[in-house]
Parts: C-alpha cells; sequence; structure tokens
C-alpha cells in the first residue's frame, strides 16, 4: 500500500484492516511510512502504526472541516446551488402520471434513463 491513509480513514478502522490481513499471513507495507507488518511485530511497529494512523485521521478530520466550511461560504455568496436535477419539470410530471397509471418504476427508470431510486425519489416529492 501507498500510504496508511489510503487504506482506512479512521485508526480503528486502520488498525483492524492490518490485523487481519497479517493474521492471513499477508505482509502490508506502506511505502510512504517506510512501516512493514507481518503479524509478528513489535511493540514499536504499533506504536508507529497508532501513531501514524491518529495523525492521517486527524488530517483528514481537518481536510473536512475545512471543506465544510468552504462549502458554507459558497452557499451564502450563491455559489454552491448542490446537484442539478436529473429530468425537468414535465418529465417528472409524466413519471407522476405514468405511475399512477400503473406503470412499474423499473420500466420508467429505463424510459427516463435514471436510476429506479431516482424514480422513487421523484415520486416521493411534492413538486410537479
Amino acid at each position: 500500500m501507498h500510504a496508511m491513509d489510503r487504506l482506512a480513514r479512521s485508526l480503528d478502522d486502520l488498525r483492524k484492516l492490518v490485523l487481519e490481513l497479517t493474521a492471513r499471513g499477508v505482509v502490508v507495507k506502506f511505502h510512504k511510512e517506510g512501516l512493514r507488518f507481518t503479524g509478528e511485530d513489535s511493540p514499536m511497529s504499533n506504536l508507529m502504526l497508532s501513531m501514524l494512523g491518529a495523525v492521517a485521521e486527524f488530517e483528514r478530520s481537518l481536510i473536512r472541516e475545512r471543506q465544510s466550511e468552504g462549502i458554507a461560504l459558497a452557499k451564502v455568496a450563491g455559489a454552491y446551488k448542490g446537484r442539478k436535477p436529473s429530468l425537468a419539470q414535465e418529465q417528472v410530471a409524466e413519471i407522476k402520471s405514468r405511475a399512477a397509471a400503473g406503470e412499474s418504476k423499473a420500466a420508467l427508470a429505463r424510459d427516463f434513463g435514471v436510476s429506479r431510486e431516482t424514480v422513487y425519489q421523484y415520486l416521493k416529492s411534492a413538486t410537479v
């Protein structure tokens, strides 16, 4: 593996994955950190795994925090509007009428090129 933070997003997951893999006989090597785990690891290597994993988890939480702040600022500025709707209002109205007539959701999804979940979301929404 190139780096610890690519394998897991939390320290608990990282430790669990490394333990599971080494229990199966897999040698886990992190090139970026220069660490190697075989299952017969010393207390020092376990300490390094925990410390570097904690740092990676901390960095990830900082990234998420900055991302949330950036999105909030963009929303205030009117630059962040989210994902565009998959279907136009006319298509939504047609889906609702065809579904009310008994047409299957899977057929509607195929006809409109969306997933069944998207069809269900539009059927659940109040806007037409």
